[in-house]
Parts: C-alpha cells; structure tokens; sequence
C-alpha cells in the first residue's frame, strides 16, 4: 500500500506551521562530542564572522543585498532541518525565496536535483551509483555535505506492552519481504495478532537505510505496509492500532514524544534507546546514522546559493537549532570545520 501524498513543502512559512517543538530536559548537557561554541542565536560561530573567516557569512553588509530563489528537494528526515536553517536565513535575508519539499531522497535526485531543476538535494543516505551517473548524464556536479546525525526510531502504539524492546532479527523478521504476519510468529512470547506496519516509501533514503541495515538486500522489504513520505502519517497511524508499528528519523519522534513509544534496539549489546546522545557515542547501532545535502557545483556559482550553503554548514552545530529545536545531532566543531572547508573549495572552483 502506498500513500500517494508523497511530496511537501514550505517557503517562507514559519517552521512552527509543521515542527511541534516540545522542552528537552537537560539539552544542555550533552556528552562532549555535542559541545559547541555556537552563539545561541544562530548568528555564526562565536568569532563574529559566521561565514568561516571569509567574510561573506550570516547577514554582514556585503551579504544583505541578496536576491534570488533556492529549491530543495529530497529527504523527509533532512526537511525539517532544512526548513528550520531556510527559514533563519530568510529572516536576514528577506528577499531571498528558498523552497523546501519533502520528495524522498531518491525522488529528490532522481526526479528533481539530477535532472537540474533543484538547487540541492537533501538525502538520508549517500547518493547511490545510479543516480551519480544520472546527475553526470546531465552534467550535474555537486558537493555532499553531512547535515547532522540522526537516529532511526522504530515506533509501537502506546498500549503495546509487549514489544518495547526487540533485537535486530525480531525487527527483521517484522519488515522482511516474508514478514512475519503476526506478532507470535516474531516472539512466541507476543499475542496472536496481525502486524500493522507504516514506513518509508521505497524513494525515500529511510527505507533504502532500514534495508541495508536491517533486513539486508537478500531479505528485502516488504511490501505489506502503509508506505508514505509523509512522516506524520506513520504516527498517526501507529497511534490508531494497539498492534501497529513504524520507522521514521527521530525528528518526528521528538516532536511526538507522548503520541508513540520508541523502541528500544538490541544489536547484541542490550537494548538501547533512540535519543541524541546514544547516536552521538555510537550506542545506538544499528540505526545511527548521517544525514546529507547535496548543492549542486552550477547553483553554487550564484552568490545568494553560495551564501545560504555556508550558512547552513555554519548553523549544524548550533545546538538550539539542530538538537532543542528540530531533535537531531549536532555536527562536532572539527566535522563543521572540515564541511566548511570542503564547501569553500566548491564554491572556489564553481564561482573561480
């Protein structure tokens, strides 16, 4: 089954219109991996210069004429990150309209960004060999650049008691192409009843990710579940069925803490559960993973794209945004530094 409103998006609209924000109790004391200097009001990186010393970053004078339009594509999971980074842009840089829609990552390359109709291409997962040859077909070059890091949540109905913890063979077996129909079968210790599964569609990095994973390319995916890109749909209906489960990136659990329960993965270690901090130290396996965009080498000859993309490498430490706000990883100072680097020699070569 397949849910065909596939596709979302939001320009110039308040992050709030589709990120429910919610308190983070002790946000503030990550593990030192999630340390940053970041000023908290997502103006730069403590020195003043917010553009990575090339005095081009976040809103100085040199930067406050711009104009023109951004698109973006791709991943559900990196979509409300980017909407929140576009949206404080925007705020310093009103005449600039930057579009954000939620395709999938593999829609987004390979309907959108490849073909060159997108600016960028947010993705859950690295770009495949396919659709790097589909990009070099059309004379697309780009840069990939690590956005955050996220931990896959599998998520259960409130009153399911019974499968709050499950290793990684049990959730296997639940999203195998020969899936389990009911829950005995998974654990003969669960009631008789038919599974009710929710995930990612098959264009979506989520899925390709959960496959890989998980279930592994011999044992594939199964086609039995509500398939969406629309990651609120799958909380919606596993909060409709005391036997329903579904996968999505953390975000939309963060943001619906008290509308589904997250289950805790065993991958031979003890069960562990999804939150920030277990995917910062690498606890949480096998389901932490990078999240990714990917501008293209033409759009980043434009000065206002060019001036966005150092923006949004400058904010993936910021923890109040990344973390408190949206409900992922925060980037370490030294991979901002190293992501930084890598998008000025982009923007170097594409506007040289």
């Amino acid at each position: 089954m397949t849910d065909n409103t596939s596709e979302k998006s939001v320009s110039g609209v308040s992050r709030r219109a589709f990120i429910i924000t919610t308190g983070v109790t002790g946000a503030t004391g990550f593990a030192g991996c999630l340390e940053s200097e970041e000023d908290s009001s997502g103006n730069g990186n403590g020195n003043g210069n917010g553009g990575n010393g090339n005095g081009n970053g976040n809103g100085n004078g040199a930067s406050a004429s711009l104009s023109g339009e951004i698109n973006i594509a791709g991943s559900s999971t990196v979509f409300p990150l980017m909407s929140a980074v576009a949206e404080e842009f925007q705020k310093e840089h009103e005449v600039v309209r930057i579009d954000v829609s939620s395709t999938g990552s593999g829609g987004g390359f390979s309907n959108h960004f490849c073909p060159g109709n997108t600016h960028f291409n947010n993705a859950s997962r690295p770009i495949k060999p396919e659709e790097e040859e589909l990009c070099a077909d059309n004379g697309v070059e780009y840069v990939e650049l690590i956005a955050a890091t996220d931990a896959l949540t599998v998520v259960i109905n409130n009153d399911n008691d019974f499968a709050t913890e499950m290793t990684v063979d049990e959730l296997a077996q639940i999203w195998e192409a020969d899936a389990a129909e009911t829950w005995t079968e998974v654990n003969s210790e669960w009631p008789d009843e038919p599974i009710e599964r929710y995930g990612a569609d098959e264009t979506s990095g989520t899925y390709d990710y959960f496959v890989e994973n998980v279930t592994g390319e011999d044992r594939g995916h199964t086609d039995d579940y509500q398939a969406t890109e629309q990651d609120n749909t799958i909380v919606q209906g596993v909060q409709g069925s005391e036997f329903a489960i579904g996968y999505f990136g953390f975000a939309y659990y963060y943001q619906n803490p008290d509308q589904v329960t997250a289950v805790a993965i065993d991958d031979g270690d003890g069960p562990v559960e999804p939150n920030l901090e277990t995917a910062a130290s690498g606890e949480y396996t096998p389901l932490s993973r990078s999240l990714f965009t990917y501008p293209s080498m033409d759009a980043l000859a434009e000065e206002h794209v060019a001036e966005f993309a150092r923006y949004f490498v400058d904010q993936t430490d910021n923890e109040q945004l990344v973390a408190e706000e949206v409900g992922y990883v925060p980037a370490t100072d030294e991979t901002k530094e190293a992501q930084m680097q890598t998008l000025e020699d982009a923007i170097s070569e594409a506007q040289g």
